[in-house]
């Protein structure tokens, strides 16, 4: 009975032993195991990746309305001119002439749904025939409305019989760097092409003499695509694409358009007044740098400083002094020289712009009211300028405008050799006379191709002289 006792006991103990070694060594073990499963399965079952995912599909730009809002308004343009070629012995032998029609193509921008178009003054320049393709496939003979050179801005006029769809101008001093962008026109003559990319930089200048002030864009532009649309996502114009930077002559990552701002004034001005009607804010001076600022021993590197201002302009009259620095006109902030050329370049004579300046450590705002010009350039002379009644009769004659600068290398000693000085009054150009620069303009405008460009000047002896050119 004892030995019964003692096996029951020993067994009970066994099995308390085997339940409590189970307890705690397998079962803890277990839920150790379970809590790392646990934790290593929290990643995947918090989608943080999914939600970025979501978040940048909502927020990709679409191109599509931009696209279609552009697309019909985009025309292509066929520039047909005649020129001189070397004649070779075959011309010699069938008796053909040396001129052949020589063809250039571009795009344009419908403007109005009267038929106005907007394209690139190198995109039609010489051009005896300009044939314009919209992006149904018809067909129009264009007129050639007005050019502005210095921005490379032309107008067309199509006669059509139904309104065209066309673009409105947008507010390119809006546009932001960083933006996405459309160029919309016909590359390598493949019509209806749209690209894409953003807006690189503002107020860009190519040709180093602070008279540009282009939007840079990283959208493909190639030859062709000039004149053509630069479009925001909401198909708005804010540029007209006009030059690529490039060893190649094609697209290698820079391109530049005309913003939109001026080109609508441009337009304007060549509806109403046949040219361009620039105002003039009457400052000299230049962009700080930090190399410009340790000259001029002022800490302010960004800005326009005056270093002089031209009797009877507006900023004389406001107060503007030398020593100056401007940091915004209206509400446009000045960091560069085209950053204030590309602004003036949106306004006309009488309008007043806001000019913020820094005067030592004072800032000051000063209204100043834009005036005309009163010089510019004429080909193979130099600068002219009105001419005052007392420098007319000093000339014996009741109209003209005044030679202000032999600034053409290229003639200077034939002016000079030809008793032609500065001062000296002209009086003509091709038979028209002269009565202010408004009217030289308008005599270099109205001159046609490869037509002869004649001078007539009264020198200082009081002498006529009548000069040509080809």
């Amino acid at each position: 009975m004892k030995k019964i006792i003692t096996l029951v006991f020993v067994s009970v103990l066994g099995g308390l032993l085997t339940l409590g070694g189970y307890k705690l060594f397998i079962e803890t073990d277990i839920q150790n195991k379970a809590t790392v499963v646990q934790v290593s399965d929290l990643p995947i079952y918090v989608p943080t990746n999914n939600k970025v995912l979501n978040n940048t599909s909502i927020i990709a730009p679409n191109f599509v309305e931009a696209a279609e809002k552009s697309l019909d308004a985009v025309v292509h343009v066929k520039n047909t001119s005649i020129v001189n070629v070397p004649m070779s012995f075959q011309d010699l032998f069938y008796g053909r002439n040396s001129q052949r029609a020589q063809v250039g193509t571009g795009s344009g921008v419908i403007i109005s749904p009267t038929g106005f178009i907007v394209t690139n003054n190198h995109v039609i320049k010489n051009a005896d025939d300009i044939s314009i393709t919209l992006n149904d496939n018809k067909s129009y003979t264009a007129e050639l409305i007005g050019t502005d050179e210095s921005t490379d801005i032309a107008l067309l006029k199509i006669e059509t019989d139904e309104d065209l769809p066309f673009m409105a101008f947008g507010d390119s001093d809006i546009a932001k760097i960083g933006e996405w962008v459309l160029a919309v026109g016909n590359p390598f003559n493949l019509n209806s092409t749209v690209t894409a990319g953003i807006i690189s930089a503002k107020s860009r200048d190519l040709s180093g003499r602070n008279t540009q002030s282009f939007i840079q864009t990283d959208a493909a532009v190639n030859p062709g695509n000039s004149g053509g649309a630069l479009v925001n996502t909401n198909g708005d114009l804010i540029g007209i694409n006009t030059a690529i930077s490039s060893q190649t002559g094609s697209y290698i990552g820079y391109s530049f358009a005309v913003p939109s701002n001026i080109a609508r004034k441009i337009v304007n001005d060549i509806m109403e007044y046949g040219n361009v009607q620039n105002g003039i804010l009457g400052v000299v001076g230049g962009a700080l740098d930090s190399e410009a600022a340790e000259k001029l021993g002022t800490d302010v590197t960004e800005g326009f400083y005056v270093s002089e201002v031209t009797e009877g302009t507006g900023a004389e009259r406001a107060g503007i002094k030398s020593g100056d620095i401007i940091k915004k006109i209206d509400n446009v902030a000045i960091n560069k020289f085209s950053d204030l050329t590309g602004y003036l370049k949106t306004k006309s004579p009488d309008d007043t712009v806001n000019i913020t300046i820094l005067r030592g450590d004072d800032e000051e705002i000063l209204p100043v009211t834009l005036l005309k010009p009163s010089i510019i350039k004429l080909p193979t002379i130099g600068f002219v300028k009105n001419a005052s009644k007392k420098e007319l009769k000093k000339h014996n004659t009741g109209y003209g405008v005044k030679i202000s600068n032999l600034s053409e290398v290229d003639y200077q000693d034939y002016w000079l050799s030809s008793g032609v000085e500065e001062g000296n009054i002209i009086t003509s150009i091709n038979g028209k006379k002269l009565y202010s620069i408004d009217d030289v303009q308008n005599a270099m405008k109205t001159r046609k191709f490869n037509e002869p460009l004649q001078i007539e000047i009264i020198n200082k002896n009081l002498e006529k002289a009548v000069y040509n050119f080809r």
